[in-house]
This record gives C-alpha cells, structure tokens and sequence, in this order.
C-alpha cells in the first residue's frame, strides 16, 4: 500500500489532519502552492509505520544590504576628510555644496548606500572631487556577507549627479580572495574594454552565462531622471523560465545539467569598480574639475543563502548569515553530514525530479567514525604522563594544537567553517615584501610594513610606490614638486631637462657644455677664475 503524505511541515506528535480545522490546514499547505521547494520534509504514515520524508527545499530570497559588510578604497578616496565644495552637471559653476565629514549633516559615508532613505529625500555615499585629473580617479566597494548567497533578482545601483562612463562589476566565490568580472560598463565598451556591446536580451541559451560590456547605462542622458545601473538577472532567468519568469521548472532542470550555470549565479562578495566618473558631455572642462565624482544612493541585492537545497529558512546568527539545516546536515552552508550521519558521503540536493528534488539526505552511521578529541584532524592521539593530558598527534588540514583546534602559523580560522571542516584554516597569503611578517590575523589580514596597505599588504598608500615593497616617494604632484621643468615618473625620480640635476631637478649643471647656469652657479666660476689670477700675480712678483 502506498504512503499516505501530509505535504506540510508537522511534528509527528500531532494528530491526524482531518483533526485540523480546515483553515489552519490550508495555512499550513499554503507555500506548497505559492512557490518552489518551499518544505524540506513531510510527515508519512504507511503500513511500516509513520516516518519522515524528505524534499530539496530552499530559503525565500531576501534583501541582502542590510546584511552586508561594506569597505571603499583607497583610502581617502570618501570625500570630507578635509572638507571640500562641490558641483553638479546641472549647475557647474554654482559650487556651493559642501562635504564634511566631521559635519553629520554635510558627511557622505559608505552606509549611506544601503541604509533606508527617507521619501523624498536621498541619503548617498560620496567620493573626492577629481582635483587630480588627469590621474584617474578609481573607487573600490566590496560588499561581502561572509556567506555565500544565490542571485535571484536583478542587482540595482543608483548613482546620484550621473552614471559612471566606465565601471565593471565583480563577484567573488571565495571570500574575497579571487574575483571574476561579471559585467563591464562603458560609454564605449570598444575604448574601455576593448569589448564588443552586447545587450542580455540578445543571449541565448548556450550562453546564458556570457560576461557581456553594455552602453546602455553609461552615455550621458542629461537627465536626473536616469540614475540606475542594472545587472540584469531576470533577463537571464526569462531565457529557460519566460518573460513572465512562470517556468521557473525549466530553470532549475537547466541549472543542474549545464556546467557552471548554478555558479554564475552565486557569489559570496561582489565588488563595484569604478573607473571614470560621469562627464556631462564629451570631455573632461579642466577648469572646473569639482563637478566630476561619484555618488550612490542605494545599492539593491536580492538574493537567498545557498543551503545547497537542504534547508528553507536562513536567519542572521553571530554577526552572519546561518542556513537552518534539515536532511541531517550541518553547517552554515549545510556543507556536510551531521557526525551520526555519515554513513555514505555528503551530496548537495538537487532540482530534479520534478516537482520535489532529491534532497540527498544524509543517512545515520552503524557507528561513530572519526576522532572527536582532534575535531576529524588527526587519527592518534597521544598521552603524557607527567602532564596527564591526551593530545593529538600530527594535525593535518594545517591546523595545530592539543585538539588540533588552532591554526598553523601563516593561517587563519574560516569562521564560515565548523572545526571538523577540512577547510577550517585559510592560509593567509601575505606579501613577503609588503607585510612584516605571513602571519595575519583572525580575519586575514597582514601586519603591513610602512606605506603598505592592503589586506594582504600588497597595496601602496598615498604618498608610495611599489618596488619589492612600498617606498616613499621621491616626488610627486603636491609637495615633492619636479623644478625647472622636469617630471616625475611614477614617482620614482625626476626626469630633468637638460642643464638640471639633483633629485627635484633644483640644481644647475655646470660644465663646458652646459653653460645655462644660475647666478650662483655663475658666481662660484668668477671666485675660481679671480683666485687663479691672484695666485699667478703672485707667482710673477717672486
């Protein structure tokens, strides 16, 4: 006889449906019919008796700013710190608008892009004026939810004062530690990129996940009206799913026979680089460079955690993003079988077959496996007898310690990992010239040498350059000024002119072939030549 189901999430302690008023019980099915792999697992009575039954199921998508960790560089590039005046396209020369960090009501920080604006009135963050074009003025913002997290929506930046005429955006699958581009933008992809435009409607499905350059949000409109810049995810839905996003079966059949697809849409930090400000025409009015910066307003991310299809809810524990494992797995990710359940290896669920998945679940040992004194990372332990301690013997997966519980100098703890994850220690990846020394801290990042910067110390502060490590500048465009006519080059050295020595270029040559010297210079060669003529009168006279 076939099992009879309650497609509903209940204890089995409860009574029999036909108990429920009818209500309750429509309330309780209700997400069976409102979307996709809602219900993790149902309760089932049959002749053996009643039992679990288990779905690929899934958190509902969230807005995920509010979640976010967000970081700009370089530093200083934020405006306000000092104070300056700015202008608009609109009104370029009325530049009466001031930024001032230490003014809360004149201050434009990064938390201004993902906090909740009030109607009619636009919060934004702001960047530093273009004072030192024609030096390109670049700006960095990492947003990262130390969780790895689907693409279910379109990604909306709005700019306020102009769109960017060239930006890309990036994602990065591990933490930040490698990016991927996942979208250039351009005024002319060609002259930016190098990169034919192209427009998502115009994909098709064989490349669904083609990195695309697109026009369509960077030439100037001349208009406020037109402030976002989308990536476009529901465009690239609607390719298996339809323009009205209905078969959504079809997506997800899709997303678990083509290659690398589930991927495209997953992340666990994207980055917004932006690499030339809007110009409000066709070139930069070097009289008047206080009207070119960067300004966002909101930045909109909808997304759900990845649960690898083994838990319908997501909830914010510890500072971070926690899936609600179901299937008798554990982890933020649900990345792995419970320690009584490891009697085959972990699988991720899957869409198929329709209409409730696989869920893969992880199924209850015979017995206990794996050390529990060492956390899974070393199989022999050893006792001290004049310490009376047990303790674990040749840790693996770079980990150290009694239990094998800490992390191998130049690694770092993986706080998205549990400490019987194989991945629990990250290796640090300091850069031998730039840090003082491989060792980072718990978050990763390196003890950096003067002038260095960088998680990974592998950057130069303003004011350095790189060469086997950040030296101090020998010139540059504010306070180490080239004399004379020289130029610096890439702040290493001034190239003279000729006639011109010495690091800033300040002092004459003065030789047989260079006679362009100064008064000084002029008046050491006339001292000279007098005492040579005393010294052969006197030579006369004996």
């Amino acid at each position: 006889m076939s099992p009879r189901h309650l497609h509903c999430w209940r204890s089995p302690m409860s009574g029999p449906v036909t108990m429920l008023p009818l209500a309750v019980f429509l309330m309780q099915c209700l997400p069976l019919a409102l979307g996709h792999y809602d219900i993790c697992k149902s309760w089932v009575t049959s002749d053996d008796g009643p039992s679990w039954e288990f779905y690929a199921c899934q958190p509902k998508p969230l807005g995920m700013k509010e979640y976010a960790i967000i970081k700009v560089d370089p530093p200083g590039i934020t405006c306000g710190d000092p104070a300056e005046y700015f202008c608009t396209h609109e009104n370029p020369y009325l530049c009466s608008d001031e930024c001032d960090a230490s003014a809360p009501d004149l201050a434009h920080p990064p938390s201004l892009m993902v906090d909740k604006d009030e109607e009619g009135l636009a919060t934004y963050w702001q960047s530093v004026t273009w004072k030192r074009y024609p030096e390109p003025l670049v700006a960095n913002i990492t947003l990262s939810w130390n969780k790895t997290v689907e693409l279910t929506d379109d990604i909306v930046v709005t700019f306020e004062y102009g769109r960017p005429t060239a930006m890309m955006l990036e994602k990065s699958l591990d933490y930040g530690r490698t990016w991927h581009p996942y979208q250039y933008y351009a005024d002319d992809c060609i002259e930016a990129f190098g990169m034919t435009p192209k427009k998502v409607v115009n994909l098709i499905a064989s490349n669904i996940s083609r990195v695309l350059c697109t026009e369509e949000y960077s030439r100037w409109a001349g208009s406020k009206k037109e402030k976002n810049v989308r990536f476009e995810v529901r465009e690239r839905f609607a390719i298996f799913a339809g323009p009205d996003l209905r078969k959504m079966e079809n997506l997800y059949t899709r997303m678990e026979s083509a290659k690398g697809l589930k991927d495209f849409f997953t992340l666990t930090d994207l980055r917004l680089r932006l690499l030339r400000p809007a110009l409000g025409g066709t070139y930069v009015q070097r009289d008047n460079l206080r009207k070119y910066f960067y300004a966002i307003s909101n930045i909109e991310v909808t997304a759900r955690c990845k649960c690898n299809l083994h838990a319908n809810a997501c909830n914010f524990r510890d500072g971070a993003l926690q899936c609600e494992c179901e299937h008798n797995t554990t982890g933020q990710d649900c990345g792995r079988c419970k320690k009584s359940f490891r009697n085959r290896s972990w699988r991720a669920g899957s869409y198929t077959p329709m209409p409730h998945g696989s869920p893969n679940a992880c199924a209850a040992s015979s017995s206990a496996l794996g050390n529990c004194e060492c956390y899974g990372h070393s199989s022999r332990c050893s006792f001290i007898d004049f310490l009376n301690v047990v303790t674990c013997v040749s840790c693996k997966h770079n980990t150290r310690g009694q239990h094998c519980q800490h992390c191998r100098l130049g690694f770092y703890r993986n706080q998205s990992a549990e400490l019987e994850d194989e991945n629990i220690c990250i290796q640090c990846n300091c850069n031998q010239h730039g840090s003082e020394h491989e060792r980072c801290n718990e978050t990763g990042d390196c003890v950096c040498r003067p002038g260095a910067t960088g998680t990974k110390c592998d950057e130069c502060l303003l004011g350095y350059h790189w060469r086997q490590g950040c030296q101090p500048n020998v010139c540059d465009e504010e306070l180490l000024i080239c004399q004379n006519g020289g130029t610096c080059h890439n702040g290493q050295r001034c190239l003279c002119p000729s006639g011109f020595k010495g690091a800033l270029c300040q002092d004459a040559k003065c030789d047989s072939t260079h006679r362009n010297c100064d008064s000084a210079c002029n008046a050491l060669v006339f001292s000279t030549l007098l005492l040579i003529s005393t010294l052969l009168m006197s030579l006369e006279g004996i």
